[in-house]
């Protein structure tokens, strides 16, 4: 990968942010045009392909702007890693949000490093693990997609792509 073409990818999305809200209803209408299991297909080469160009370390907005959830078996493996308790990683770093998921309670997330690596990388949480959500099952996400695009410049790529932008 070549990083010029990374930060080329973030800057071209960033300049696009302010358009993004009334494109979305254009491309949620143009993936109509798939299959389920074909939009899936398409968007995983896509997301392949994003990713052969894009680096996360590049951008790190998702865990400077979206508090993960957490789950218990997250916050059981985290605590472990931090050697704390489970209670004493609920107080510092958990909050419960406005939809009743335990998330991490800051932004930027507190185990973002200043050079945007995970201070907790191999035990990150499952939705860190599963983010942008781009390359396994794409039809079942395609609200979280489209508000994906304000924070990640890999989404907003797979879905120019797929919509032929």
């Amino acid at each position: 990968m070549i990083e010029g073409d990374s930060l080329d990818i973030i800057a071209r999305w960033k300049r696009e942010l302010p358009r993004q809200k009334a494109l979305r209803h254009k491309r949620v209408a143009a993936l109509k045009r798939y299959k389920a299991r074909e939009l899936d297909q398409r968007a995983a080469e896509l997301h392949r392909e994003t990713f052969g160009q894009l680096s996360c370390l590049d951008c790190a907005n998702c865990c400077k702007s979206i508090p993960p959830i957490v789950n218990r078996t997250d916050a059981q493996r985290l605590a472990r890693h931090l050697s704390m308790s489970e209670a004493e990683f609920y107080a510092r770093y958990l909050r419960e949000d406005e939809d009743g998921d335990t998330v991490i309670n800051s932004s930027p997330c507190p185990f973002l490093e200043s050079d945007h690596r995970c201070r907790v990388y191999d035990q990150r949480p499952r939705a860190c693990r599963a983010f942008p959500h781009t390359d396994s099952e794409f039809h079942r996400h395609m609200d979280l997609h489209l508000r994906n695009t304000a924070y990640c410049p890999a989404v907003h790529r797979v879905l120019e792509r797929l919509c032929g932008v």
